[in-house]
């Protein structure tokens, strides 16, 4: 009988365990704030120039806003997040060193490669 208690609460944390999962990559979890937030979009006057970066740590929708948001909080950068590729595309209105928006990033447990 014990041991049929044991394997049940095995079964059971391994059915929870997917759902979350599942959720987790939809983009449905509390996952880096949840709910169907997005960052507002920032748009610059005058673009000087681009740089993409890879970014590490980036696993779902929320991730991918949470870094949007970050680099838009920048005084004259803007940034898009393709998910797929894990690429940050970072547009720049004034010189910005790299190492500020690594620093920014890293405080959030993301890892910029520059």
């Amino acid at each position: 009988m014990q041991n049929f208690m044991i394997i049940l609460i095995i079964i059971i944390m391994i059915v929870i365990g997917i759902i979350y999962t599942v959720k987790h990559f939809k983009g449905e979890s509390s996952c880096c704030g949840g709910g169907s937030y997005k960052p507002k979009k920032k748009k610059l006057k005058n673009i000087k120039y681009t740089k993409i970066f890879k970014v590490e740590g980036m696993h779902c929708e929320h991730c991918k806003n949470r870094v949007e948001e970050m680099v838009n909080d920048i005084n004259g950068l803007a940034g898009t997040v393709n998910l797929k590729k894990n690429e940050l595309t970072v547009f720049y209105e004034i010189d910005t060193e790299d190492s500020v928006l690594k620093a920014r990033l890293g405080k959030a447990g993301y890892i910029l490669k520059i």
